[in-house]
């Protein structure tokens, strides 16, 4: 079925035909719709599901880490604020080895105050043993968060479907959705490895001794690292519904003048500015996995163009853009490395219009050597 669907929409869809037993929230703009469409989904049976309503996020998370450990299918979703409130129990999450699936939509944080979108507040996030998926559009929304509970349950660590505040949350497109019988057989029931279990008596969490906390987080780091996992995942995702969401996408030339690099709804705009003004000059590499970092793939791609230009929709302040420093930190011993080029564009929600990324491109060619730091969006002007 093809309908139009905002990206809040598309997420809470997603979750639907996920069948959670159990939804924990807390509203905040502009992820607040989400939630708003699960609980009606709850409230009319469309959903088996125990909604519980929480306090904050970080009550919402431990809720969600609660039901995980018994080994529920559990789904929530918040955005900027609300991520940072969560922060402590992310990390209790991931080591508990709990597939918990949530969508963030992007916010820039506050201070000053901002309700628009930029990608810090998932970011400040990617320590945390969270797998990080970057959405574009309302389908890939909607489709990663099966693709979030396969991975997930698979290598049993959480994931975060990455959506944008109102460029995405609150703008309707069309979007297919999964017949349920098919997402069904395609997810399949969850089965934990281990849950709380009254006639299986078992310690989640406690206090431990160093070299166990060590060999547990190394376990953490381990899982994360089986990158096979998610190729394995996209393919049969791919092969029952017709679409890819490999970590990385490649458009135009293999060898390029200029590789432009973005994440995101940016990575829609400069596909039709290369298309309609570079095609012989730029591609385009859209990165859909932060965490984990796709390093092979992005290594040989990256090798073979003449520039990099990578856009930021964050900032990692005192450092430079987040995305930059994974790609730098790929490239750091490649003999005959490209230059790189770095721009940060869209902070606070600031529009990244089609004219700003034909500056970024024409910067880009014009210059043979980039500068020591990265290029603002007001520099380009």
């Amino acid at each position: 079925m093809r309908m139009l669907a905002t990206g809040n929409m598309a997420a809470a869809i997603g979750a639907k035909l996920c069948r959670p037993e159990v939804i924990a929230a807390y509203p905040i703009t502009p992820q607040t719709t989400i939630i708003e469409y699960l609980s009606q989904m709850v409230a009319d049976g469309r959903i088996k599901a125990e909604y519980i309503k929480v306090e904050s996020e970080h009550s919402a998370m431990a809720a969600c880490i609660g039901a995980a450990a018994a080994g529920c299918r559990v789904f929530t979703a918040t955005s900027s604020q609300g991520l940072l409130l969560m922060h402590e129990m992310l990390f209790q999450a991931s080591g508990l080895r709990l597939p918990i699936v949530m969508v963030n939509v992007n916010r820039a944080v506050g201070a000053p105050w901002c309700v628009y979108t930029d990608q810090s507040d998932s970011l400040a996030q990617r320590d945390t043993g969270w797998i990080q998926l970057y959405a574009e559009n309302s389908q890939e929304i909607l489709d990663m968060i099966p693709l979030a509970y396969k991975i997930g349950e698979t290598v049993s660590l959480p994931v975060m479907v990455v959506s944008e505040g109102f460029i995405l949350s609150h703008t309707a497109e069309p979007a297919e959705i999964p017949e349920q019988e098919k997402v069904d057989k395609f997810l399949g029931p969850y089965q934990p490895k281990w849950k709380l279990d009254p006639a299986d008596p078992r310690t989640y969490g406690g206090t431990t001794k160093p070299v166990d906390y060590a060999a547990l987080r190394k376990s953490v780091q381990e899982a994360m690292e089986n990158i096979e996992v998610q190729k394995k995942v996209v393919e049969e995702y791919f092969a029952v519904f017709g679409r890819d969401y490999s970590a990385v996408e490649i458009s135009g030339p293999s060898a390029p003048e200029i590789l432009l690099i973005a994440s995101g709804t940016t990575s829609g705009t400069c596909r039709e500015v290369i298309s309609e003004k570079y095609s012989d000059k730029a591609s385009l590499m859209k990165i859909r996995m932060f965490r984990p970092f796709p390093e092979d793939v992005t290594r040989k791609i990256c090798r073979q163009a003449g520039k990099i230009a990578i856009i930021d929709r964050n900032i990692s302040v005192g450092s430079r853009g987040i995305f930059s420093e994974a790609i730098r930190s790929v490239l750091y011993d490649s003999p005959n490395r490209p230059s790189i080029f770095e721009f940060i564009l869209g902070i606070g929600g600031l529009d990244i219009t089609p004219e700003i990324i034909s500056k970024v491109i024409d910067y880009t060619l014009e210059h043979r050597y980039p500068p020591n730091k990265p290029i603002w969006q007001e520099d380009l002007r």
